[in-house]
């Protein structure tokens, strides 16, 4: 049967993947919701989909009218831990974008509220399913070397807009190690094992950078929302460098494929890159 879907956060930066995915999945999005109005995308994907801003009336819908199978959480970063609540409520699973919750403490709840039910909440954690990752995963198991030296890089401009948004709130977003390098620590978690130390260099408003010691690398990260620098996302491993751009953001389908076959990525698996970018905002 066609799953039945409903999404938060329609006007998003993120919501386009997300619509593009359950399409290519053969998923129906019956209902979204956002705060905003500016969801014209809905008209390339699914243009018969009921639309809400006001999120009581997004939640009647789905509880008197229309059940849904997934709730889809593309809402700023403060607000996932309780819209997966809400999605429990619902009787559905979750797909939540990244990250899925700002604390250790949060992802704790989130376990202890899905141990109730017998629904899942699920994230995206593309870069483990970019096949370029897939075999450096392999080539490092395979490796003699026992503490490999890494480096990060990820650079993506962003205009005055980011600072005046939710994104330039610590609070809201958790800050650039947060919002913008997310997916590079799980990656380095996912292909290196647990961390040990943390030093930082810098983290403020623009910019993140430091060494993450973990169980087999030393991990020299470098993010930056730089205005004036030249878009970057790569990852050196002992001197060989892979530039994982290319593909970045057609990830979302597959990822959406793994969580209907049962293997997408869950609470547990999102621990290590959250305790890590705590750890830093922290600091």
């Amino acid at each position: 049967m066609q799953k039945q879907f409903a999404l938060i956060g329609a006007a998003g930066y993120i919501a386009p993947r997300h619509l593009k995915a359950i399409k290519e999945v053969g998923g129906n999005l019956v209902a979204a919701y956002d705060v905003s109005d500016t969801v014209g995308v809905l008209d390339s994907f699914f243009p018969d989909c009921e639309f809400f801003t006001d999120e009581f009336a997004f939640y009647d819908f789905l509880m008197d009218k229309c059940p849904v199978d997934y709730l889809v959480v593309c809402s700023p970063n403060h607000l996932h831990e309780e819209h997966c609540y809400a999605g429990l409520k619902l009787n559905a699973d979750v797909i939540c974008e990244k990250p899925l919750a700002l604390s250790i403490e949060s992802l704790q709840n989130l376990l202890d509220a899905e141990s109730y039910t017998n629904k899942h909440i699920y994230t995206i954690l593309q870069l483990r399913l970019h096949p370029m990752l897939l075999d450096v995963k392999k080539e490092i198991e395979a490796s003699a070397i026992e503490k490999h030296e890494v480096s990060v890089e990820y650079f993506t401009p962003r205009g005055k807009w980011y600072h005046a948004s939710w994104k330039g709130n610590v609070k809201k977003s958790g800050g650039i190690a947060t919002n913008i390098g997310i997916h590079l620590f799980d990656l380095v978690s996912w292909l290196f094992g647990d961390i040990k130390e943390i030093s930082i260099d810098k983290n403020n408003d623009t910019e993140s950078a430091g060494i993450l010691q973990l169980e087999k690398a030393n991990v020299h990260w470098n993010l930056s929302i730089d205005s004036s620098l030249s878009p970057k996302r790569q990852i050196t491993i002992d001197g060989k460098t892979y530039e994982f751009t290319e593909g970045f953001a057609d990830l979302h389908t597959a990822s959406y494929r793994e969580i209907l076959n049962g293997k997408g990525f869950t609470i547990h698996d999102v621990k290590p890159s959250v305790d890590i970018v705590e750890r830093i905002r922290n600091k």
